[in-house]
């Protein structure tokens, strides 16, 4: 009996594997018994696209209509103001615990240090932000489902 293999078989062996990519085959008759492994198969890796940061529009437009209503400040002054509530997160604001329920607070409400004068949403996520101050709320520079960024003024205490 010889053991010779049939170089033709491991071929058409090869070939099937290569295109049904099997990462391995196997076959056998009475004379021999053969294996053949391929490379290992990963799971194809989806493509990687570069962040891109989306157009923060609605600052600017809220920053626009801010200075068109005589205001004494443009939005990026409140941030100076000592009374200003500013956003300890990125995400989006909201002025009211549900849209069916009232503003936590509007122009000309009292709050005292501690209340709850809004929520952001961030990764799904409601974070209560509160006054840090007491006193009158004087100007409420966001409307509810505005994005904010982290440091951004909301409102303002006075």
């Amino acid at each position: 009996m010889t053991n010779q293999i049939d170089t033709k078989i491991i071929g058409k062996l090869a070939d099937v594997l290569n295109k049904n990519s099997l990462s391995e085959i196997e076959y056998e008759d009475e004379n021999c018994r053969i294996k053949i492994k391929g490379a290992l198969c990963a799971a194809p890796i989806p493509a990687v696209h570069p962040y891109v940061q989306a157009p923060v529009a609605a600052p600017a437009q809220v920053a626009a209509e801010a200075t068109t209503k005589n205001d004494e400040f443009a939005i990026d002054d409140y941030a100076k103001n000592p009374g200003s509530v500013k956003s300890p997160i990125v995400g989006v604001v909201y002025l009211s615990p549900d849209p069916t329920k009232p503003d936590y607070v509007n122009v000309g409400d009292s709050v005292k240090e501690g209340d709850i004068v809004c929520l952001i949403e961030a990764m799904k996520t409601f974070n209560p932000v509160k006054a840090h101050r007491s006193g009158t709320v004087t100007k409420i520079l966001l409307e509810s489902g505005d994005p904010v960024e982290y440091g951004e003024s909301i409102m303002v205490i006075e």
